[in-house]
């Protein structure tokens, strides 16, 4: 039996949300992953296996990139815009096994602000 941890638990409900939600070529997947630092979300079409397009709060265009909520609105702007210059209009959000709250939340409300469907 694997030790029981916050990851391992997190991984398996990810595990347990990647079984439903797939991402196409028309809606793509919208992943949200965080660490301690940074912030990561990818549009990805799993189908043909290729992030079509990805930011983080490592990149130059934001400013005190720290793993909070303030970052996370920023990021999720970013990436709505980064989408729309792909044409994805829609995406189907993948809170990467992390609960629907704080910097999962923030980042999701300024995807969709910014014009992104999900």
């Amino acid at each position: 039996m694997s030790k029981l941890n916050r990851k391992s638990v997190r991984q398996r409900i990810h595990f347990r949300i990647r079984k439903k939600v797939m991402g196409t070529a028309e809606r793509p997947r919208l992943a949200v992953n965080y660490s301690n630092q940074h912030l990561y979300v990818q549009v990805i079409d799993d189908e043909a296996g290729n992030t079509l397009t990805a930011a983080s709060s490592l990149d130059k265009s934001i400013e005190g990139a720290a793993s909070n909520v303030a970052t996370a609105a920023k990021v999720g702007a970013l990436i709505a815009e980064r989408a729309k210059e792909k044409n994805i209009e829609a995406v189907v959000f993948d809170r990467g096994g992390h609960l629907f709250h704080g910097k999962v939340k923030a980042l999701a409300e300024a995807a969709r602000e910014a014009g992104l469907k999900f």
